[in-house]
């Protein structure tokens, strides 16, 4: 049995990773920044020693992009700093570190074919340079280790795109989206779900705090450890945004694409970030849903919460009308014999 901490667990990939572990023999531990703050290389230490941790799943980050821009220093930390020190600590243990990051280190790069993982890095945001610094820091780390390079990354939990555009495509008549801008979507449960076949594939690691013996790296699966992931095919965020509209029903809204400049932002976006998954498929054999297939689901996932959060609503609401209604009963009866009472509160009382 391997312990899993798991980081930035209140986040999409977070919430996403506690339901694919709910039935694992390892034993999970969930923090956030209120249990962890993965900035204090002492405290992670600590945590790591006292929950006797194998390996670290590290979904924290700093992820507002056009804040990063006014934000630098505190997402260097988050993003840059702090996957650093979860290397060193899990190099300590002789632990592996699967560590999440971003199609953003790209973009600086004119691309037009998939992007491979030996791609180099050029960003042209905060956000994507701290996101590079957090992986050179790992890799410069001596730690074993796993970078997943993922983006578009939408769930039932958060904020993200897909919510966004559920509530915009229901209220407005109208809507404008760029179309210039092209990746591919990624349903974050089906993330979760290759992070859990990662860590039951053999030689990925092994209990660091038991007598089993110390953990096997990943250097039997050669290269660089470095993967991509996201759903397959490709689309713009204006084609994204009509499939949502779409499988939602929400078809009286008018979408139209238009330009990337017509929306002036402090961040220069990557324009071409469709990322090759072949490295990841290949290695841990890997299935990938399309990526209309996941949102489908995903939107049914959210319709059926939706469903039994109303239900529980309306038990709630029921449950207390019959409360009250029994009250106004025994109100009533008690108003109808004050003397009985009053004559009984003075003998009590006095008596």
């Amino acid at each position: 049995m391997k312990g899993i901490l798991v980081t930035g667990a209140n986040g999409q990939l977070g919430n996403e990773l506690r339901l694919v572990s709910r039935n694992s023999a390892d034993h999970y531990i969930f923090t956030d920044v209120a249990e962890l703050d993965i900035t204090d290389l002492d405290a992670v230490r600590r945590m790591v020693k006292e929950a006797q941790v194998d390996v670290i799943v590290n979904c924290a980050a700093y992820t507002n992009v056009d804040k990063a821009e006014s934000e630098p220093d505190l997402a260097e930390q988050l993003n840059g700093i702090a996957p650093g020190n979860l290397a060193l600590a899990m190099k300590e243990v002789n632990g592996l570190l699967i560590h999440i990051s971003t199609d953003y280190v790209f973009g600086g790069e004119p691309h037009n074919t998939p992007i491979t993982e030996d791609c180099q890095g050029k960003p042209t945001s905060v956000y994507g340079l701290t996101k590079l610094h957090g992986e050179q820091n790992i890799i410069g780390s001596g730690a074993r280790y796993l970078i997943i390079r993922t983006g578009w990354l939408y769930s039932a939990y958060g904020k993200n795109f897909v919510k966004t555009m559920l509530q915009l495509t229901a209220e407005r008549p109208q809507l404008k989206v760029v179309f210039d801008q092209v990746g591919t979507p990624t349903y974050a449960h089906d993330l979760a779900e290759a992070i859990r076949v990662i860590l039951k594939t053999p030689g990925t690691a092994r209990p660091c705090h038991s007598n089993v013996g110390l953990c096997e790296g990943l250097e039997s699966m050669g290269g660089l450890n470095i993967y991509h992931y996201s759903n397959e095919g490709v689309t713009s965020w204006y084609d994204f945004a009509k499939a949502i509209a779409e499988y939602s029903g929400h078809t009286e809204c008018d979408i139209q694409p238009c330009h990337s400049d017509e929306f002036p932002s402090p961040v220069k976006r990557p324009a071409y970030s469709v990322l090759d998954k072949t490295k990841i498929k290949a290695t841990f054999g890997i299935q990938i849903p399309y990526w209309t297939d996941s949102l489908r689901r995903c939107l049914d996932e959210m319709k059926r919460t939706s469903a039994r959060a109303t239900a529980l609503t309306n038990e709630n609401e029921n449950e207390n009308e019959k409360m009250k209604n029994e009250d106004d009963n025994e109100n009533e009866k008690a108003m109808r014999q004050p003397m009985s009472i009053a004559r009984f509160g003075f003998g009590f009382r006095f008596g």
